[in-house]
């Protein structure tokens, strides 16, 4: 009988977790759709940084703010809030 063998363990930098000022409980109710895959950020787009990931089309998320730029803060239903393009987000029916 062969034996299994697990890979080294190894410990993730803290680059690698997410801020606890982006998490908060999940949303009970959504109020948008993302229509496109489309990144998100942590605090905003910054030029040169990375997004931290990606929605991807039909993710459900709750508005929190929009001061009338292109960039929203929402909560997804991880309860993941961070920055996202505006511009493809689509009010929820109802």
């Amino acid at each position: 009988m062969d034996r299994m063998q697990r890979p080294k363990a190894t410990v993730l930098p803290d680059s690698a977790l997410v801020p606890k000022r982006n998490l908060q409980p999940p949303p009970t109710h959504f109020t948008h759709e993302v229509i496109v895959e489309q990144p998100y950020y942590y605090i905003g787009p910054q030029q040169a940084d990375p997004p931290e990931g990606t929605f991807a089309a039909g993710a459900k998320v709750k508005l929190l703010s929009h001061d009338g730029g292109p960039v929203c803060h929402v909560v997804d239903a991880r309860g993941l809030r961070v920055a996202t393009a505006c511009s493809g987000l689509r009010p929820l029916a109802g």
